[in-house]
């Protein structure tokens, strides 16, 4: 669903984003030709598979990043939110989209052409750099993902997840520690990789142990540094 056109320039999410390196006049063009949209609660923004037309930068919202097995489960690789970019792999690579996205909540995106993008790359080498920065440290992100699955328990691994849900989502203005997002049982298990009767057993475990504290979907870190010591092994 199309959104207003929210000006570059004034656009509060900016500051949060590789947008934030450029210059006001170096968004007159890329300002006067995206598009904005409104994702409603589970709508897809780019699937898996499909050629990218351009990249969507977040205005507000979150989104979850996945990919779909063969058997149709989704496995989910991460999240966007406020002032991310998204879908710049594909472009950069000239590939397919290698993941889908979709909302997690309504989320405003607006839609930057590939023509747009590849003319900032070149009159801005501080976004190439920072883009390749991005890309660098994603890559990291998962080779340590591929080693928790391997070599870490269920417990370690859910700790792991609840500290990377707490970080990505923690609400700064909010000492109470709440992972400010709403996520169903299942989705939290395949971050981990484990069963959801595994994961709501660990869970179960936890807030007995008093390390958190469950209110239905919400999750409330109670103890962070022994959360930190059971997913790292300190």
């Amino acid at each position: 669903m199309s959104y207003r056109k929210i000006e570059c320039r004034d656009c509060s999410a900016r500051e949060n984003s590789i947008l934030g390196l450029c210059e006001v006049s170096e968004l007159s063009s890329l300002s006067e030709n995206k598009q904005c949209n409104i994702f409603k609660k589970g709508q897809v923004l780019f699937n898996e598979g499909n050629y990218a037309g351009g990249l969507f930068c977040i205005n507000k919202g979150k989104v979850k990043i996945y990919k779909t097995g063969k058997d149709g489960k989704e496995q989910i690789i991460g999240f966007g939110q406020t002032g991310d970019f998204l879908g710049y792999r594909a472009l950069i690579a000239e590939q397919p989209h290698s993941t889908s996205v979709a909302a997690l909540e309504d989320t405003v995106a607006c839609l930057i052409p590939k023509t747009e993008f590849y003319k900032l790359l070149e009159i801005n080498p501080t976004v190439s750099k920072q883009l390749m920065k991005s890309l660098c440290l994603e890559l990291g992100i998962a080779l340590e993902k591929i080693q928790s699955l391997s070599q870490k328990s269920v417990r370690e691994r859910v700790a792991e997840t609840l500290l990377q849900l707490y970080e990505t989502f923690n609400n700064f203005n909010n000492e109470q520690k709440i992972i400010d997002i709403t996520l169903p049982r299942e989705d939290i298990a395949n971050i981990a990789g484990t069963s959801t009767e595994s994961l709501i057993r660990t869970l179960s475990e936890m807030k007995n142990e008093k390390l958190i504290e469950l209110d239905g979907k919400k999750i409330k870190i109670l103890n962070l540094t022994k959360l930190e010591n059971i997913a790292f092994q300190n």
